[in-house]
């Protein structure tokens, strides 16, 4: 279990036998049947520290019966052309599996643009997809390799990267603190692919920046990362803007639509809508399926994260005070870091 000793995942059990009912009961949709492996996650995002741990577990718990988390995989996004624009503008999906069993995440960052919906259906989505990742895709993985799977590994997507993106801050800070509190230590490594310059350059920045953890979970890789990205899993889990030297996260990209795991066409979207809507007609008897999103309060960001978006800022802001900054950039990449 890491890094984590077994005295401090003794005192957090204790602690949480002491919580009410309501909580105990949102914990069981969060650990799927493998609570110690929950606490390990949980202090390690406090770096071992018991009470930190505590803290952030019930926040965390707290948290989703709030805001009725349990419950968000029966509230589809409707009408289906609105839950097609969100797919459209937040490019994420789920390739295939590594070599060990564990999830791929692709993720388009440069070409996600946001602008098709509200914030609120945006957030809906991506814990919607946290959640299906987390109460179904892991527990089927556990169940299939006959042991705990119950992390994933990202490969993030810089092409199209531009200056742009500082419209998208807000919304992406939102959706990091929501993760970084209420589903820590959920992923392995990320993988950046195609970055461009001013990725390169915001790196730079931003490295000191992180906590040693997290910048050890950061790899950039050079050009699409495919070479590197097949030691640890086959071809046919590679994202599609990986098969391909310069193919990017083009939405239409790869062996058509049903390889674009992007595309709300792909398997992965296609079963999670279908059980999400499959869900909400069995709920459907309680109380009717209503339009609208379904509004989830952020929390306030870490200051050290607010601190990297802020910095974030600084240098996209100096890029565009650069005379022909764009033009001279436009289709540079950056070799491996």
């Amino acid at each position: 279990m890491g890094l984590v000793n077994q005295e401090a995942i003794k005192q957090l059990q204790l602690l949480m036998e002491e919580v009410d009912e309501p909580l105990k009961k949102t914990f069981q949709n969060v650990h799927q049947g493998y609570p110690n492996e929950t606490l390990v996650r949980f202090l390690k995002a406090r770096d071992g520290n018991v009470s930190k741990a505590h803290k952030m577990l019930i926040d965390c718990l707290q948290w989703r019966v709030q805001n009725e988390i349990d419950s968000i995989l029966s509230k589809p996004i409707i009408p289906a052309d609105l839950y097609r624009a969100v797919r459209d503008s937040h490019l994420v999906g789920m390739s295939g599996y590594s070599k060990e069993g564990v999830p791929v995440i692709a993720v388009g960052v440069g070409l996600s643009t946001y602008d098709k919906a509200s914030v609120n259906y945006y957030v809906q989505s991506h814990i919607q997809m946290n959640e299906y990742r987390d109460r179904v895709i892991l527990p089927s993985a556990s169940k299939k390799h006959g042991r705990h799977i119950g992390t994933c590994v990202k490969v993030l997507d810089m092409t199209g990267l531009k200056l742009s993106a500082l419209n998208q801050i807000k919304l992406l800070t939102v959706i990091s603190t929501i993760d970084d509190l209420n589903y820590p230590e959920k992923t392995d490594t990320y993988y950046i692919v195609n970055a461009p310059y001013i990725f390169s350059a915001c790196w730079k920045v931003v490295k000191p920046l992180l906590q040693e953890r997290t910048r050890r979970k950061i790899q950039v890789l050079q050009g699409c990362g495919k070479d590197e990205l097949l030691k640890i899993m086959d071809y046919a889990s590679l994202p599609h803007f990986c098969k391909k030297e310069g193919s990017g996260s083009s939405r239409h990209s790869g062996n058509g639509l049903s390889d674009n795991c992007f595309s709300s066409d792909h398997t992965f979207h296609q079963e999670l809508y279908n059980y999400v809507n499959q869900q909400a007609e069995a709920m459907e008897s309680v109380a009717p399926i209503k339009e609208g999103s379904f509004h989830v309060r952020f929390p306030e960001p870490d200051p050290a994260d607010a601190k990297i978006a802020r910095t974030i800022e600084t240098e996209f802001h100096k890029f565009e005070n650069q005379n022909g900054f764009a033009k001279s950039m436009n289709g540079l990449r950056v070799n491996s870091m």
